[in-house]
């Protein structure tokens, strides 16, 4: 498949209740791996990518080599790959749009892009942020690729969970908003109550991506919930790194 083909089949794996399971990774190795173990396709997770490297989270990894490591991986594997593309890199839309760009001819088929405004306090408004998203989606029809953007809102992240319920509304906006804009999934990460979760699925017209970490342990249950995938973050770098320490420790 060439690299548009790829974007297509990778939206065609998002089946509500039949969730797309990204186990996230940060090098092309990780990719590599799970693309023998069966993976239909392979996501980064930045705050992993940033680690991997020695950066914190939050776009302290500079673009350009971000974008080098997204090509490598993109290199080393027949899957769709999607990048954790933060903020994308400015506030400003048309920045957006050349990063966005950049992404893409790196090899990527799709991006996660967040509403939180990296660096700095808060989320961008609704209508900010559908400036972005419109200039994304105006980027990637000019390179020519059906670009996945997976349009994550940070309302639950942080937050007291017992504050949840009183978010979902504006969850819902904002959804509705991101997918006029040209949003083609919908991430909600720190969101766990499964009740809640399947309130938003059921009143939006994006598939619905969620966070597995917490009381989210089962795909079984998120997928009866309706969302459409499930993806990881840092929890498989946390896991690698905690058991490279254990082993060395053993060898003590």
């Amino acid at each position: 498949m060439n690299q548009s083909e790829k974007a297509d089949h990778f939206k065609s794996l998002h089946v509500k209740g039949t969730p797309l399971v990204l186990y996230n990774i940060w090098d092309a190795g990780g990719a590599n791996t799970l693309s023998k173990a069966g993976a239909a396709a392979v996501a980064t997770g930045s705050w992993s990518v940033a680690a991997a490297h020695g950066y914190d989270d939050g776009e302290a990894i500079p673009l350009a080599f971000a974008l080098q490591i997204v090509e490598r991986i993109a290199q080393a594997t027949d899957l769709p790959l999607t990048v954790d593309f933060e903020g994308g890199y400015s506030a400003d839309p048309e920045q957006v749009a050349e990063n966005t760009r950049k992404v893409i001819i790196a090899g990527a088929v799709g991006v996660n892009f967040e509403d939180q405004v990296v660096q700095g306090d808060g989320l961008y408004s609704i209508s900010t942020q559908v400036a972005r998203i419109k200039a994304m989606r105006k980027a990637a029809e000019s390179e020519g690729v059906p670009l996945f953007i997976n349009a994550r809102t940070d309302l639950f992240l942080g937050t007291d969970p017992a504050a949840h319920p009183a978010q979902v509304a504006e969850a819902i906006d904002r959804a509705a908003a991101y997918a006029e804009a040209g949003a083609d999934g919908y991430f909600v990460p720190r969101l766990t109550d499964l009740a809640l979760i399947e309130q938003i699925v059921g009143q939006i017209s994006l598939p619905v991506n969620v966070m597995m970490m917490g009381e989210l342990a089962s795909i079984k249950e998120v997928a009866s919930a309706g969302v459409a995938r499930a993806s990881f973050g840092p929890g498989p770098n946390f896991s690698a790194m905690s058991d490279l320490t254990e082993r060395f420790n053993a060898l003590k």
